[in-house]
């Protein structure tokens, strides 16, 4: 049993056929999970059957990879924009948690308020936006840009962003729209708050058009984690979805970011910290060693160099022997933490390049676990009790049989050893977070 009555948060991470690169390969993959609304509909009622916190839905606004080898053998080009998809999903479910990615590098405050305050009404208050800043080259070719704005210009705008958009999620109070037909009076006027900011990035006056959230604001979920990004998700992140290789490191993070948060009049609770776990799950060891190996042999190498490409920053390597050491490689402006992470490994565990893509073709620097039900729920359990996650982000390895082996296997005994919900407390996302509703008004310190 759980040393406490304390009880772990889990989202599930969908990603069209599931988060190993081959995956839509695999006999059983939903190949056009990209362009299948109903696919999307079985895995999140199964999820949500399974009282799951949340689904999560990463993005980016356009394809990472132009080698026109990788993509022809890749499932990765094409996906739905993640509100549009996630305010369909929210009439086909009733409590499960609906978080999108969007990001302040190309998109502006007020439109992005206004859609995350419009599906946490359509969803009842299960709303969630993952605040990133864009981090390949081929997102800004596609807004007027021949190249990402540097890497600190983007974290003071997305800051900047962030407390634009709560702004604007607090221009009414929860009783401003009276309705009253007998008076005349349709909303209290003097409830009314005008923005009116104008900042360094910004110039937006206010107010939204749509009425304060139904759990007073949308929750704001971040993944950074350079210092840039954990100075930011100190100050306003309420969950940290984020990649750790070992306990060490996790547990490192963990206090960094609790011992961050008095700074800000912000309490421990006051953040859930949720690494990403990529399971492989068998009865036995060697069915879940066969399962991740099924997966292995299907990687294509022009794909699985094209992807370390990618997670390193977006650096090519196509000309180096894919049986030999990674190079030294130049600094980039693009994902800072995770190339940190990705290439300490390499060097850690001396890896070639081949071997490092394959290490990282499932979890993609995420921690990755192949075993049984009992051997998954004891690393979650142990991360859990000992100071290194509030919950987690599960990444299933292929969709939907990856999402069905986790609930069928992992959550019973995750559940026996009382770490996990058998029911939903309440009906927001905050609720099941354990998140409290934020007064109107009150902005995270600057």
């Amino acid at each position: 049993m759980s040393k406490s009555n304390r009880q772990m948060r889990l989202g599930a991470f969908l990603m069209q056929t599931g988060h190993h690169v081959a995956a839509w390969r695999h006999p059983d993959a939903q190949a056009d999970a990209g362009s299948n609304f109903r696919h999307y509909v079985e895995i999140a009622r199964l999820a949500e059957a399974a009282k799951f916190d949340a689904i999560f839905l990463a993005d980016s606004s356009g394809i990472r990879s132009t080698d026109q080898g990788s993509l022809a053998r890749s499932a990765r080009s094409v996906f739905f924009e993640p509100l549009t998809l996630l305010s369909a999903l929210a009439a086909v479910t009733e409590r499960i948690g609906l978080i999108a990615t969007v990001s302040t590098s190309f998109h502006e405050p007020y439109n992005v308020a206004r859609k995350f305050a419009s599906l946490d009404q359509i969803s009842g208050g299960r709303a969630g936006w993952n605040l990133v800043t864009s981090s390949s080259r081929s997102e800004a070719q596609n807004f007027n840009y021949d190249d990402l704005p540097e890497h600190d210009t983007r974290y003071e705008r997305a800051a900047e962003f962030h407390d634009i958009v709560l702004g604007l999620w607090d221009s009414w109070a929860d009783d401003s729209f009276l309705r009253d037909k007998a008076s005349g009076i349709y909303l209290d006027t003097d409830t009314l708050r005008v923005l009116d900011h104008r900042g360094p990035h910004f110039k937006v006056r206010g107010p939204l058009n749509v009425a304060r959230s139904p759990q007073g604001r949308p929750v704001v979920v971040q993944a950074g984690a350079s210092e840039a990004g954990r100075a930011l998700a100190a100050r306003t992140a309420e969950v940290i979805f984020v990649a750790h290789q070992t306990l060490e490191e996790a547990q490192t993070f963990y206090a960094d970011i609790k011992g961050r948060l008095p700074a800000y009049g912000r309490d421990p609770d006051d953040v859930k910290i949720m690494p990403g776990i990529f399971p492989v799950i068998g009865r036995t060891q060697a069915e879940a060693e066969e399962k991740f190996e099924a997966l292995q042999s299907r990687i294509d190498p022009v794909v699985g160099v094209s992807l370390l490409a990618t997670v390193i920053g977006g650096i090519d390597l196509s000309g180096y022997d894919v049986d030999g050491p990674i190079p030294e490689l130049p600094q980039t402006n693009g994902p800072k933490s995770r190339q940190h992470l990705v290439v300490e490994l390499a060097r850690r565990d001396k890896l070639t390049i081949r071997e490092l893509y394959l290490r990282i073709a499932g979890a993609r620097g995420h921690q990755q676990i192949v075993g049984t039900p009992q051997t998954i729920a004891d690393q979650l359990q142990q991360w859990f009790e000992e100071g290194a996650a509030d919950g987690f982000n599960i990444m299933p390895a292929w969709l939907p049989g990856g999402l069905a082996d986790f609930v069928e296997l992992v959550l019973p005994e995750l559940r026996r050893r009382g770490l996990f919900r058998t029911e939903y407390e309440g009906t927001t996302l905050r609720e099941h977070l354990g998140l409290a509703r934020p007064a109107r008004g009150a902005l995270p310190a600057a």
